[in-house]
């Protein structure tokens, strides 16, 4: 069974299917690449919370940066949020994001 939360015409915000749950990309408010992780990282909390998962059990998180030269200030604050010994899967890349103002984007699949 798919479970789709938040489901929109384009897209839902959260996608459960066989124990795995699936965020949509998220992006965050603030000026700098450091307020937007950290913004973008308080919205996966919430969603993963919603969904019965937690930051502990991500299997995998891919982030894109709008400029890679933001990749040790974004990584400071991944850093802080991920807890120890719990670090997924990742990768990192340049992309042009959807607005000109997003300079970090970040999608997360989980464990439930």
């Amino acid at each position: 069974m798919i479970e789709r939360m938040h489901t929109g015409t384009r897209m839902s915000k959260i996608v459960k299917h066989n124990g795995v749950v699936y965020l949509c990309g998220q992006v965050g408010a603030g000026e700098t690449v450091a307020e937007q992780t950290r913004d973008c990282l308080s919205r996966v909390d919430a969603l993963l919370q919603e969904a019965g998962s937690s930051r502990e059990k991500i299997l995998q998180a891919i982030i894109w940066l709008a400029d890679m030269d933001d990749f040790a200030e974004m990584n400071e604050v991944w850093d802080a949020w991920v807890p120890e010994g719990h670090a997924p899967a990742r990768a990192c890349g340049e992309a042009r994001l959807a607005r000109d103002t997003l300079r970090v984007e970040i999608i997360v699949t989980a464990a439930i």
